[in-house]
């Protein structure tokens, strides 16, 4: 019982799916320097495994996808790159309401957001937005009834079990409450998303 299946994607790329979140950043990371991976696209119980067929057949990239597995590490998430520090206003509209629902004060939120280290699980939405996830989910929110149609870029946001930041303005239904100034997705650096999946972030009060 492997705890997973391995799934054609097209000619070149492999699905893993029926991950445990907890396993996804280890599989990730085990497989980053294996020969003939050329891309990997986490999500929350996925990975999407991209390999060079010139190099490694389906097959064999399906073994290389085991072997990775069989040796992978067993901590909750792996730590790729340096930690990143992230200055927040703590000036959010829902501030108040998300403490209210996770049944603590203000500055008990804050405190405890800025005591957390969250690790960057994986990228979607929108170019940049990083799902930051904290061992045993201590911020667990319920998403807004009602999203908004315009969300300002720099919002710090719950929703789910997952804190973000946005990018750029877009529509959204986590519930908002700080702001940053921190450049998410910069296109003229070398890396354009700040936060890659396995990166350590920690929030401090600007």
């Amino acid at each position: 019982m492997t705890g997973y299946a391995v799934l054609p994607v097209g000619e070149s790329a492999l699905l893993v799916d029926g991950l445990a979140s907890t396993d996804v950043l280890p599989l990730y990371d085990a497989l980053r320097r294996s020969p003939g991976v050329i891309d990997l696209v986490p999500a929350e119980s996925t990975l999407l495994v991209v390999f060079d067929p010139a190099v490694v057949s389906r097959a064999a990239a399906a073994a290389v996808v085991n072997e990775a597995w069989r040796v992978r590490r067993v901590a909750a998430a792996a730590v790729i790159g340096d930690d990143v520090v992230i200055p927040v206003r703590y000036d959010g509209p829902d501030l108040a309401v998300a403490a209210a629902l996770l049944e603590t004060g203000i500055d008990e939120l804050v405190e405890q957001h800025t005591t957390l280290t969250f690790t960057a699980a994986f990228l979607g939405f929108v170019p940049g937005f990083a799902y930051l996830a904290a061992d045993g989910d201590p911020l667990t929110l319920p998403r807004r009834d009602t999203p908004r149609t315009a969300v300002p870029a720099g919002s710090v946001a719950l929703g789910g079990r997952y804190c973000g930041i946005y990018p750029r303005e877009s529509p959204g239904g986590w519930h908002l409450i700080g702001s940053t100034d921190a450049t998410l997705w910069d296109e003229h650096r070398d890396q354009p998303a700040l936060l890659a999946p396995g990166t350590r972030v920690r929030f401090r009060r600007a």
